[in-house]
């Protein structure tokens, strides 16, 4: 947009900016700049009208000319760690909008493209409107400023300031129609060309699903995705929900009702009535009952990943059918609602349109072979049985190696290594963020994270030295302090390093501050490259207590072993500050200063069970096996949620063990002496979650 006005507008001329957003600029004070800016907005369709005079007319007469932005789209093979980009993608995957721990909402989205890339993307916002409106794999969608993050060395996409999207049905040949729900968007002719091509790319390289199970197909132990209709809700108690559906058929077995109160039961009651052998009762748990609580009577749903569970009650012979939308996110589980504009709503409402209501009311007198309905293994029972059989886990080396029953290792001396293919029968600790620990690998030493409390104690002791002023501005890096306003007053040192004797953009700039307190420093960190909290002596700075971190840089605390580390003065990081580039990496700033890095790992014990036996086996990971840095896991809250839905998909609550996922690892063996006894240990090694467990 500003090339294409640069090309137009002359010096002199006038020129109107409509639908602009006025954004506070927060470094006016820095730059001298305006305290405010225009920043272009989408949703109220940003352009430029330049009012001209052209040469080749009478100077009485004026032209305008408008300049609307222009948008450039990357392929997913182009993206790069740090951008805020225009893509196209493909759905490979989804999840449905759901509740994060926060106040907002989050989906999950993968995308493809003809490159073959895939993209995950991490969603969110306050208002569920804002995010794309999916509702199968093989819709194409189109997201505008989102942000380009590399984990592990993979693209991953987070929504940031300014984000838009809009969604298409992937189906050759229907309409380019977008779902959104801002009232003005760019869609620009040659954009339809681009939805066409992908869509016909993803009709032969995209395994689209059939079309969604209706309950008249349904099958015990099966999980499944139902369109249909909600006629009625109803409190359960705390953590449970209750919907009813129908979608013109019926279900083949007996259905359970959930007992309810008829006060406490949403919806009119005759239909509820006619439909009483037609709609079948849906229990929704945990994160999804705040939703489920939301939606109106009459509303059209797609809720997917719906257990339907064969059960029977203690005092009845016969069995009847279970339908459970379990907590949590994988494998996709969620509700999302349909507008009565979706071609599938259509010809849903045809069909239910053509249900004679009256009908349903005798079907209590059909008898039906139950025996003989049970006995019928189904595709759709074969293919659930195939899939049980699929390992949630992936092996990335050592692939020479066939599989050893662990019966057979636990009889065997060590050290050895195996590969097994066994079930994740229970994990310690339970509460995972126990699981994160500091390890030395000099010392090979483990210690607990110290938690917030004792970092703010230390800094609030030193804080009592004040600053030495012979110790400011050096060569190397330049000094500002100042004296808080608070009734007992603390003087506070900032030490900004610089690099070829100036200073460097904050983002840039390792800081070493004295007299700050935890919230001060955690602010810094949102701004600066790298935060080091230290104190003043004689001769010169150092750094604090090293039960307290010696560097903070993003959200991540590094720590110091105690026993194998000799702190060495602060000035030894002027060596690093004449590099050409510096990079202030924490391994490099430790070992400058004489310190022995602290690795967060994760360490958790898994009892693994086959046919044959059982072991307990241990996991030290610090980032291969989730997929996710240990040393991140504290404090994002994505991240947490990440890791316990890879553990309910490795364990899955309150499933029996025969539904048990499998998992392929590779084991070593190894001995563990003491003065007492010699035991035998095994650890888990080369092994990591497949990437579409989560």
């Amino acid at each position: 947009m500003a090339e294409d006005c640069a090309k137009i507008i002359r010096h002199g001329e006038a020129f109107i900016a409509a639908g602009f957003k006025v954004i506070k600029l927060p470094t006016e004070r820095e730059d001298a700049r305006h305290d405010c800016h225009l920043e272009v907005s989408e949703e109220a369709g940003s352009t430029i009208y330049i009012y001209t005079k052209p040469g080749t007319t009478a100077a009485s007469e004026t032209a305008s000319v408008s300049v609307a932005p222009k948008y450039v789209y990357t392929p997913l093979n182009h993206l790069k760690d740090g951008t805020v980009v225009n893509l196209y993608g493909v759905v490979k995957f989804f999840k449905p909008p759901y509740i994060s721990k926060g106040t907002d909402y989050c989906s999950i989205v993968t995308l493809v493209d003809q490159s073959n890339v895939k993209l995950t993307c991490s969603l969110f916002s306050g208002n569920l409107d804002f995010l794309p409106k999916i509702y199968k794999v093989g819709d194409i969608v189109r997201f505008h400023r989102i942000k380009i993050r590399e984990y592990n060395g993979q693209m991953q996409g987070i929504t940031s300031g300014g984000f838009a999207s809009l969604t298409f049905d992937g189906t050759v040949g229907a309409p380019v129609v977008p779902r959104t729900s801002s009232r003005v968007y760019t869609f620009m002719d040659e954009e339809q060309k681009t939805i066409e091509e992908l869509r016909v790319w993803a009709a032969s390289n995209i395994s689209i699903s059939g079309p969604a199970t209706k309950l008249s197909g349904v099958q015990p132990m099966l999980f499944f995705d139902l369109t249909c209709q909600l006629v009625g809700k109803a409190k359960v108690d705390g953590s449970s929900f209750l919907l009813k559906v129908w979608d013109g058929t019926e279900c083949p077995y007996p259905t359970w009702k959930v007992p309810v109160e008829a006060k406490d039961l949403e919806g009119e009651k005759v239909l509820l009535h006619q439909l009483r052998n037609l709609a079948v009762d849906i229990l929704v748990y945990d994160n999804h009952v705040q939703l489920a609580e939301s939606l109106k009577i009459g509303s059209f749903l797609r809720i997917y990943s719906i257990h339907a569970k064969e059960a029977s009650a203690d005092n009845e012979d016969v069995s009847h059918m279970e339908f459970h939308l379990h907590g949590g996110t994988c494998y996709g589980r969620g509700i999302g609602v349909l507008p009565e504009s979706n071609p599938d709503v259509k010809e849903l409402k045809e069909f239910l349109e053509s249900v004679t209501l009256t009908d349903s009311q005798n079907m209590e007198s059909c008898s039906m072979d139950v025996d003989s309905t049970f006995g019928n293994v189904t595709d759709l029972e074969l293919h659930l049985q195939r899939c049980q059989q699929l390992s949630v886990t992936v092996l990335t080396d050592h692939q020479d190696l066939s599989n050893t029953e662990l019966k057979t290792i636990t009889n065997s001396s060590a050290p050895q290594q195996y590969r097994i293919r066994a079930k994740l029968r229970t994990y310690k600790p339970q509460k995972l963020h126990q699981s994160v620990k500091l390890h030395c690998s000099k010392c090979n030493s483990l210690q607990e994270v110290p938690d917030r409390d004792d970092f703010d104690f230390i800094l609030h002791g030193s804080a009592g030295t004040a600053p030495n002023p012979e110790l400011h501005n050096t060569s190397w890096y330049e000094s500002v302090t100042w004296t808080t306003q608070e009734q007992k007053q603390r003087e506070i040192a900032i030490h900004f390093v610089k690099h070829d004797e100036m200073l460097q953009h904050p983002e840039d700039t390792l800081i070493m501050v004295e007299g700050g307190t935890l919230k001060e420093i955690w602010k810094l960190t949102k701004r600066f490259k790298c935060v080091i909290p230290v104190r003043s002596t004689e001769d010169d700075l150092e750094l604090l207590d090293l039960s307290a971190p010696f560097l903070l840089r993003g959200n991540v605390k590094y720590y110091g072993c105690k026993q194998c580390s000799t702190p060495k003065p602060m000035k030894n990081l002027s060596s690093i500050a004449a590099e050409q580039r510096p990079s202030w990496e924490p391994t490099e700033i430790a070992q400058v200063l004489g310190i022995e890095l602290l690795q967060y790992v994760f360490i958790m014990k898994f009892t693994l069970v086959d046919e044959t036996g059982s072991l307990n086996a241990y996991l030290f990971d610090y980032e291969k096996f989730f997929q996710i840095p240990a040393s991140e896991i504290l404090t994002s809250n994505f991240l947490q949620q990440k890791m316990q839905m890879t553990m309910n998909a490795l364990c899955p609550p309150g499933r029996k063990l025969g539904d048990l996922p499998w998992l392929e690892c590779f084991i070593k063996s190894y001995n563990v002496r003491d003065a007492m006894k010699n035991q035998v240990c095994y650890q888990i090694f080369d092994t990591t979650v497949a990437e579409d467990v989560v």
